[in-house]
């Protein structure tokens, strides 16, 4: 298309015009490839844009040389008396003259100014030049000012349900708890209002030691400060049980509260960070070791806690540790959201 727009232009706007592109383009290449080393067709490219505009130039030289000194017309005087001598010497009688035309005369057109088309050309690119570069530095124009998207959440729509999930009607799957979890505020919540979401899932897992019997559907939303996570368990242990379980050994930070009406742990304790070798020879095998230190919620899925909870984990891994009313405000925001089958 644009090829086809610069045919339509006049000889003496095209011609300067694409002297003036090749030879920006073809001395901004040749310097890239001499002095940034990009390399010998960066150098080929810049050859091949001064050879065109060579030749162009020579071109537009020979245009103006024929302009400056137009060949001599043909008279028509000189034909007709070449022709009678020729009838003369072949012994022929000369053939009676043709009555002459009236002749017309036509006011002489005005030839354009070549250098004045040429100044038209070097400002038309020249303008179009401007404002390219004035549209690259405009606020909100060009890609270093937009803000990339989200992350949606991921989800294999072939994979089968296991059979813990069929046989508990009332379970969510991955895909639920990962819309439920990926809302639009989490990153003010966060309090890193201007991150986005870089990963978001949701799987159908089972719950561990259970012989794949109790439905334990996740979601993971991740961002470049923290990674959150959110469960879903349906076994029988209530929220009350747990928190008694958690007074024995070291479980190190534990607190009780209400979540929605609901019984609810705040916990805090570190993850698990296991280094595994892919055979990409890139890191070794070690033994598991102490990764950063999470805050967890657990809340009973319903105020009588009959068994079952959401657990709702956040941490970082650059050791940043999130406040609990943080916490508690990224649950209440999330949990009634959660809804099975949600389109």
């Amino acid at each position: 298309m644009l090829g086809y727009l610069v045919r339509l232009l006049p000889f003496w706007v095209r011609e300067p015009l694409l002297i003036l592109v090749g030879t920006v383009f073809g001395v901004r290449i040749l310097y890239l490839a001499l002095v940034d080393g990009e390399g010998w067709v960066a150098g080929v490219i810049g050859a091949v844009f001064l050879v065109g505009t060579a030749l162009r130039v020579r071109v537009v030289v020979r245009a103006l040389r024929a302009r400056r000194h137009p060949a001599p017309p043909q008279d028509d005087a000189d034909e007709r008396s070449s022709a009678d001598d020729t009838s003369s010497a072949d012994g022929t009688a000369p053939a009676a003259p043709r009555p002459e035309a009236p002749v017309v005369r036509r006011p002489a057109e005005k030839e354009p100014n070549a250098w004045g088309q040429a100044a038209l050309a070097v400002g038309l690119f020249a303008v179009v030049a401007a404002a390219f570069w004035f549209h690259d530095r405009l606020p909100g124009s060009g890609d270093d000012t937009a803000a990339p998207a989200a992350a949606t959440c991921r989800h294999d729509e072939d994979e089968k349900l296991p059979s813990a999930y069929r046989s508990t009607p009332e379970a969510v799957t991955g895909e639920d708890l990962c819309r439920a979890l990926n809302l639009p505020e989490l990153p003010r919540l966060l309090g890193t209002p201007t991150e986005t979401a870089t990963y978001a899932s949701g799987t159908d897992n089972t719950a561990p030691l259970t012989d794949r019997k109790v439905a334990q559907p996740e979601a993971r939303v991740e961002f470049d400060t923290y990674t959150v996570e959110l469960s879903a368990t349906y076994n029988k242990l209530t929220v009350d049980q747990y928190a008694n379980l958690t007074k024995y050994g070291d479980h190190g930070f534990v607190k009780e509260l209400k979540i929605l009406g609901r019984p609810a742990l705040l916990t805090s304790d570190h993850m698990m960070k296991i280094q595994i070798d892919l055979g990409g020879g890139e890191g070794a095998s070690g033994p598991v070791e102490q990764g950063p230190l999470a805050r967890s919620l657990t809340v009973a899925f319903d105020a009588k806690d009959r068994g079952g909870s959401y657990d709702l984990t956040v941490w970082s891994e650059s050791g940043a540790l999130l406040d609990d009313s943080a916490v508690v405000e990224i649950a209440e925001a999330v949990l009634p959201r959660i809804t099975p089958g949600t389109e």
